[in-house]
């Protein structure tokens, strides 16, 4: 199986092809009509991307349009969710939104999809697991390749160009019975683009490269103007303790001085994957790993990511560094980038770490002390500048060996995880400002992680929220929120009732992080100038920045020819960082589910974590899992939704159920196919 979603960045030409023709299913999904408009088209064509509901309802994206085009179930023409399409615009609807039609599918987002096999009516279809895909899949007998009805299957879907036709497809791959935990696990991951193993010539490619440092490679990197030998200083590495690919590592030496120098060395990938070899292509195509609840899905061969590039102790290991001099103050007086050799004396899991930081004793136990206290003072100094201090809470699983969740508890973050966290920002903020002010022109080439400022009207909805719950999120001087003036408002909530309220209120109106080779600065960071350098053997983006970043150090800069290829890589990867998300949290809730299936009828105190006009989302604290009240479920009223307000309100008694409520609730169904829990108030 191949991803077929990079290649669609580099070929942007209208598809024009039909597709195979077949009957429509009669268990189609009725795309849902969300009142009547005017089909008087404009001559004006806009062409956008297309996030189509559960209902069969699309809305797209148009650049230079404040408000979504809302598209009618029965306008859609065949486009599916994330789309590329071109649309024609109408007149607008019942509820005054914008509304059109698709003329074309520009791009196909998606043709693989999971699902079930079903037969009605003496024909074959595909139940699709994605419940934005509207549409069930024809698979002609001759297509079946021996799959049985009831079993999960994965199917490529051809070429659907006639919305009066169902779509026809091939079954690619019989996963197995559903519910089984590594078939639901594989669907996850087949669902979102990618794949559970690698294609034997990547394997070969991977077989190709030593498993030793050639010492040809440590005499002509040492004697590199851009190189370094490490290998005589103390050298740890701190990982969670089932990690098998340790790409990062920290050196501590004490100076003469009484200052501290730190190297925060990574991975040297791109020694070892060249730009368009066989294993970077992909690379490319997987764009990230995966963390599933009981597995890595790595980007890499395990070859590499488990072998010659992770930073195991007692081996030397290339890697690229980025070596700074500190103060007692944790204040960077000076600092040094380039290509290195390194020799790990010790791994330590955060655990392992942290009771040597505790008891002051131990391995390592100056450097740890030390590392601990600079990294304490970079994480004040930040918070200080303006990072908005989240506290994000993950969950553990402890399965069975078949892989049924026997316990689900909160991970615990410690000064260790902290003192990683702190280094690793440390060396990705001044990779992106050494290139910002290496390369001066106009347009740079190199990929920064960039986070705009929240948008205007979303942040002015949290502020009237605020205002109405008797706090004032303060403006500078120019009238814009800062995230200064974020942290100063979080402070203040702190330990209050409403805390947890506001904080979600306050996550929910924040823009989201992406890739990009224009530099906007980090919002939520405080970051002038921010990228990823530290993980290249799980994310693709690192890897660019490392061969972007050596061509810059040996006096090469990169050509503005490469601009755009950066550009549509940088969109690309972003893309599947999404993706890759959404499996992780899909694997999660299946878990979360498979817990609760045997405990329905348990009572929790939770909180109101989502409220939507259909119902409020409830959070139990203990496993971070979700469930749903149905607005129809709420008793004694009837009740309606504020959506600035972030809140249900009876139309009678006018009792409301607000996001942050602590609210007791009893578990009262599980959906393992929809990985849906639902909840009632008691």
């Amino acid at each position: 199986m191949k991803n077929d979603k990079s290649k669609k960045y580099f070929n942007k030409k209208p598809s024009g092809k039909r597709g195979s023709t077949g009957k429509a299913s009669p268990m189609a999904k009725n795309p849902n009509h969300h009142g009547e408009h005017t089909k008087f088209p404009t001559k004006h064509a806009v062409e956008g991307t297309i996030r189509v509901n559960a209902k069969g309802v699309g809305y797209v994206e148009v650049d230079g349009m404040k408000e979504d085009i809302e598209i009618d179930g029965s306008d859609l023409n065949t486009a599916l969710d994330r789309d590329r399409v071109k649309i024609v615009l109408y007149g607008k609807s019942s509820s005054h939104r914008q509304t059109g039609e698709v003329l074309q599918v520009l791009v196909r987002n998606k043709t693989k999809f999971v699902g079930i096999l079903v037969v009605e009516g003496g024909s074959f279809f595909l139940q699709p697991d994605d419940f934005k895909m509207y549409r069930t899949i024809l698979i002609p007998e001759d297509m079946l390749h021996e799959a049985k009805v009831g079993q999960k299957v994965y199917v490529e879907m051809k070429h659907w160009s006639d919305p009066k036709q169902g779509p026809t497809g091939e079954v690619k791959k019989i996963l197995g019975a559903p519910d089984e935990h590594n078939v639901e696990m594989e669907a996850i991951v087949l669902e979102r683009g990618f794949d559970m193993t690698f294609d034997p010539e990547v394997i070969h490619a991977a077989e190709q490269i030593p498993l030793e440092i050639p010492k040809e490679e440590i005499a002509r990197r040492i004697a590199s103007p851009i190189g370094r030998d490490f290998r005589g200083t103390l050298t740890l590495t701190i990982d969670p303790h089932d990690a098998k690919d340790f790409d990062d590592a920290l050196s501590w030496k004490k100076l003469e001085n009484g200052n501290v120098e730190v190297g925060v060395h990574i991975a040297d990938v791109s020694h070892y994957v060249t730009r368009h070899s066989r294993i970077d292509t992909e690379a490319v195509e997987r764009g990230t790993s995966i963390y599933l609840v009981d597995r890595t899905i790595p980007m890499l061969p395990e070859r590499l990511s488990n072998g010659i590039c992770s930073l195991v102790p007692d081996e030397d290991r290339l890697t690229f560094s980025a070596v700074f001099t500190l103060n007692s103050k944790g204040e960077v007086l000076d600092e040094w980038f380039g290509k290195s050799i390194i020799h790990s004396q010790r791994r330590f899991s955060y655990e392992e770490a942290q009771l040597v930081l505790d008891a002051k004793k131990g391995d390592c136990v100056d450097a740890l002390l030390s590392l601990n206290s600079l990294a304490k003072q970079l994480r004040i100094k930040r918070i200080t500048d303006g990072a908005i201090a989240f506290e994000a809470e993950e969950v553990k699983f402890e399965l069975d060996k078949k892989g049924k969740p026997l316990r689900v508890t909160k991970k615990v973050i410690q000064d260790t995880n902290k003192l990683i966290e702190e280094f690793m920002l440390l060396a990705n903020k001044h990779v992106a400002s050494l290139i910002a002010k290496k390369d001066l022109r106009a347009e740079s080439v190199f990929v920064y992680r960039v986070h705009d400022a929240p948008n205007e009207e979303r942040m002015q909805d949290l502020r009237d929220f605020l205002q109405g719950i008797g706090y004032d999120l303060k403006l500078d001087k120019f009238g814009q929120v800062t995230s200064k003036n974020i942290n100063k408002m979080l402070a203040e909530v702190s330990g209050r009732a409403e805390e947890a309220m506001i904080q979600m209120a306050t996550i929910r109106s924040m823009s989201k992080a992406v890739y990009a080779t224009k530099n906007i600065g980090h919002f939520g960071l405080g970051f002038e100038f921010y990228t990823h350098f530290t993980s290249p053997i799980r994310r693709y983006p690192d890897l660019m920045v490392h061969r972007l970043l050596e061509s810059y150090l040996l006096g090469k800069p990169v050509p503005k020819q490469s601009l755009e290829e950066q550009e549509h890589l940088a969109r690309y990867c972003s893309q599947m960082e999404v993706s890759a998300a959404e499996a992780e949290r899909s694997s999660i809730r299946y878990k979360q589910c498979e817990y609760f299936a045997e405990r329905i009828g348990l009572e929790l105190a939770g909180t109101i974590s989502g409220v939507t006009e259909w119902g409020i989302y409830v959070e139990d604290p203990e496993t971070k899992t979700e469930g749903m009240v149905h607005v129809r479920d709420i008793p004694n009223d009837f009740y309606f939704f504020e959506e600035k307000n972030y809140r249900l309100v009876g139309k009678q008694k006018g009792k409301s159920y607000r996001l942050g409520d602590k609210v007791r609730v009893k578990i009262a169904s599980v959906d393992l196919k929809k990985k849906l829990i639902g909840m009632k108030l008691i």
